[in-house]
């Protein structure tokens, strides 16, 4: 399907359900708005998303997918279809003019479900999550409706919508606002983001040719075919290349922008023998930016509404997604009543900490790749001239920190540990994945957790029977908790699942009777060495800010 060119139809609403009252409306549909859509549908929830436009995005645009975020569209039940198109990667690789300084590899280790990255043209991640969406009963997707105002009460918001076949009012309990770096709804709240706007401009050429470049991020600094500044190649697919060029800050942002500006340039890096052709062209400048905060009453912010970065590390796309992630099970446990608002307040917090992270990673890469002064620029030089033979000068190079997932680490959400573990998968971490079994049948560990609290139990422990009566009482709690069961390898079998590696043992730093809970979302909240219905209780209970004995802060 030709999603850069599909449009799509307005659809009136029948009678009285073009207005009325819904749970939660999504105002824009781009990556981090239909993510949120579903995300809340598949939990149960309903879903009204407004978009002003009739069509996906135009141009690749954002490119660059994490494996977190590929686990996050796999859990949306896309994730496998967006692997099979897209170009795998994990291999980056600096040059410095024409002589590699190093390459590093972002997924060493094997046993991982999904790769470093893949490029994928966004216009293919928006109509694969659109045909997602659309398969959803509780999801409506209102095309051409674009909102002109909006009105706070006590219990509810009201917006004002302005359609092809006229203008009304919709109620919702809340809004979620992912309607880009241009945001209307941030304009209708009087809101502004404030940050850092870096006086550089770059081209983006989209460039269709068959090449045998390899399948890596390859990043040049002060190449012979564009001296003075730097270049940035990826592949993506359908045989198209993206190439960055640094233009600097006095270049004529239209005329850069003419074919006769771009395919010189293209020119003098592939060649004058290789056939090309232009499919998009743009212009940007680095933007650090984000809201002051991203809850506004019962207006909540995700993406680049609420934040924005420098394109270099791929953090704008990927940081929205977990956005979405963050905040859908939120919203859905304080719309079942199982939750009070403040749960959302959280969202706010630990979703700034992961905007103030990427911003940083952002900044430093910015001043690094664009050196404003003579002495800076010399020690950058100095630094990549090392870094061909020394490794400490390698961890200095930033030719863009590649996007990770945050770990929250001082969310209230979080129990903290009693027991001694070792690893990274502390209260806050994102949740490791790692293959495993079932009566011979391959799967993967994050698979079965995600939309609800999950607790992983490693199986061995001489009290396992006793804890599996308390799996079967928290799972018919009020906030309910699914167990996933691992048993080593070998011992699999029954309802639970064999660590056919090792890898999930390892990566959790697992013994017999060890015992995690993972959000919803997926990230862990707490974990123990011994399983105790209590502890669990207690730990839900911060996790959903339902803790009564002091305020959460």
């Amino acid at each position: 399907m030709d999603y850069q060119h599909q449009t799509f139809d307005y659809t009136a609403a029948a009678g009285s359900g073009k207005g009325g009252h819904h749970p939660v409306v999504v105002v824009g549909a781009g990556p981090v708005g239909l993510a949120t859509a579903i995300d809340l549908a598949q939990q149960g929830m309903p879903v009204l998303l407004l978009d002003d436009d009739n069509k996906l995005s135009v141009g690749s645009r954002a490119i660059c997918f994490s494996k977190r975020t590929l686990e996050i569209f796999d859990r949306l039940h896309c994730g496998r279809r967006m692997l099979d198109k897209g170009v795998s990667w994990n291999v980056g690789r600096v040059f410095m003019q024409d002589q590699p300084v190093y390459s590093f590899d972002l997924l060493p280790e094997q046993g991982h479900q999904y790769p470093a990255f893949i490029n994928l043209q966004q216009y293919y991640v928006e109509g694969y999550l659109y045909e997602r969406a659309a398969q959803l009963d509780n999801l409506e997707i209102r095309w051409s409706s674009k909102v002109t105002g909006l009105t706070q009460y006590d219990g509810h918001v009201e917006l004002a919508v302005a359609a092809p076949d006229g203008d009304y009012a919709v109620r919702a309990s809340y809004v979620v606002a992912a309607d880009g770096g241009r945001s209307t709804m941030r304009g209708l709240l009087g809101l502004e983001s404030h940050g850092r706007t870096f006086r550089d401009r770059f081209l983006i050429a989209d460039v269709k040719m068959t090449a045998d470049f390899p399948s890596e991020r390859w990043f040049w600094f002060d190449p012979p075919f564009h001296r003075g500044q730097s270049v940035l190649l990826h592949r993506q697919p359908d045989n198209v290349w993206r190439i960055d060029f640094q233009l600097g800050w006095d270049a004529d942002p239209v005329a850069e922008k003419e074919p006769e500006r771009v395919i010189p340039r293209i020119r003098a890096l592939l060649g004058k023998d290789v056939d090309f052709e232009l499919e998009w062209v743009s212009i940007y400048t680095f933007c650090c930016l984000r809201m002051d905060a991203f809850r506004h009453g019962r207006v909540l912010f995700a993406g680049d509404s609420a934040h924005g970065v420098s394109p270099f590390g791929a953090r704008g796309a990927n940081s929205g997604v977990q956005d979405a992630e963050n905040l859908a099970w939120k919203l859905r446990l304080v719309l079942e009543g199982r939750a009070p608002d403040s749960l959302l307040d959280t969202y706010a917090r630990e979703r700034e900490y992961a905007a103030d992270e990427n911003i940083l990673n952002s900044t430093r890469a910015t001043d690094f790749i664009t050196p404003k002064s003579d002495v800076s620029r010399l020690f950058r030089d100095a630094v990549l001239r090392l870094a061909r033979d020394h490794d400490f000068a390698r961890k200095l190079v930033n030719s863009g920190r590649l996007s990770l997932p945050s770990t929250y680490v001082d969310s209230a959400l979080n129990t903290a540990d009693t027991d001694a573990f070792a690893g990274g998968l502390r209260p806050g971490a994102p949740a490791a994945d790692a293959p495993v079994t079932m009566g011979g049948e391959a799967d993967w560990l994050l698979r079965n957790t995600g939309g609800v609290f999950t607790g992983i139990y490693f199986a061995g422990a001489a009290d396992d029977a006793e804890a599996m009566r308390g799996f079967a009482a928290l799972a018919d709690s009020g906030v309910p908790v699914r167990t996933v069961m691992v048993a080593p390898r070998g011992q699999g079998g029954n309802g639970v699942f064999e660590d056919c590696e090792g890898l999930a043992t390892a990566r959790y730093d697992a013994r017999p009777g060890t015992y995690y809970l993972l959000r919803p979302d997926q990230h862990v909240c707490a974990r123990w060495r011994t399983f105790s219905a209590g502890q669990v209780r207690a730990a839900l209970a911060r996790a959903t800010c339902n803790e009564q004995s002091k305020e959460l802060t």
